[in-house]
């Protein structure tokens, strides 16, 4: 097997191979916690959030964002050398003044070897003012932004209270893409009551806009969440890997060759997870998909 978009024996455009074709070595990402909030906290926010607001490996916002990246990058050296990209993690963070975002930023972008941002946020909240500046840092660095999704179906999004919809994410991937800003997606597969053939149909609409880049992620329940009081009480259906393995790999087969695979699972801590505990185990997961790919002889935008 020869994946056009592969160094490796991965059959899918990997993060890993993206970055050494573009960069020529080694890329590490370094996750971040600006201490950004969430405008739609005040409305209870998405009910699988925990109060880290997806950013249980971010930095500490206790440290100043100097303090994160260097800690960050000194226990990533211990197993690569190369360069950095500083990434924005934990909660909405283009939710800011702009002069507050740009302060956070150029901190970053001023360090040595960092060579881009990566930068996590909502679709409903990059403001007009805001798209012109990273219009401008697009210019001048590798920047991407990363767009929390996680379905396209509106009764679901209604569910898990995502706060906007579809039509909103779709116009702000276009505003993105005019100003060539590269624009990945989060996807979770496992969301209550969706049905194989729905995590499909999201990755097949997506497919077709302009997308750089694509994280899938399995649902998992974390203490003290809105999510963990439902599946105490209604017990809906969980993905077993096995299950999880075999509609991610179709949800590959339907995806552009040229978008990349940022992400194929997510990787909880132990000690606040719920369920499911095999999410747990990352590397078995990868190795899942891996030797699911090769059984059954898929690669990367087979159904295309």
């Amino acid at each position: 097997m020869n994946f056009i978009y592969s160094n490796s024996n991965k059959r899918y455009h990997t993060l890993d191979y993206y970055y050494k074709k573009m960069f020529d070595c080694k890329i590490i990402k370094i996750s971040l916690n600006a201490g950004f909030s969430c405008p739609h906290l005040k409305s209870g926010g998405c009910i699988y959030c925990s109060n880290l607001g997806s950013g249980e490996y971010a930095g500490d916002k206790k440290d100043d964002l100097i303090t994160q990246f260097n800690k960050g990058k000194e226990m990533m050296n211990k197993k690569w050398q190369g360069k950095y990209i500083g990434y924005f993690q934990a909660r909405t963070n283009t939710y800011a003044p702009l002069e507050i975002l740009k302060e956070k930023y150029e901190t970053i972008l001023k360090l040595d070897d960092v060579i881009g941002l990566a930068i996590a946020t909502r679709p409903d909240c990059i403001s007009d003012e805001c798209l012109e500046y990273l219009s401008e840092l697009n210019k001048r660095t590798f920047l991407t932004i990363e767009l929390g999704l996680q379905t396209i179906h509106e009764k679901t999004a209604l569910l898990i209270n995502r706060g906007h919809d579809l039509n909103c994410f779709v116009n702000m991937v276009k505003k993105l893409r005019e100003k060539n800003i590269n624009v990945v997606v989060h996807i979770i597969n496992g969301l209550p009551y969706e049905t194989k053939e729905m995590m499909l149909e999201t990755v097949k609409f997506l497919n077709k806009l302009d997308i750089q880049g694509i994280k899938i992620h399995m649902l998992h329940i974390l203490k003290n969440t809105k999510l963990e009081k439902i599946y105490k009480k209604e017990q809906f259906n969980l993905l077993t890997k096995d299950e999880y393995i075999e509609i991610v790999c179709e949800q590959l087969e339907y995806l552009r060759p040229e978008i990349v695979i940022h992400r194929l699972t997510g990787d909880p801590k132990a000690d606040d997870l719920v369920a499911p505990n095999w999410v747990i185990k990352k590397i078995d997961v990868l190795n899942g998909i891996d030797k699911y790919m090769a059984k059954n002889n898929i690669i990367q935008g087979d159904k295309i």
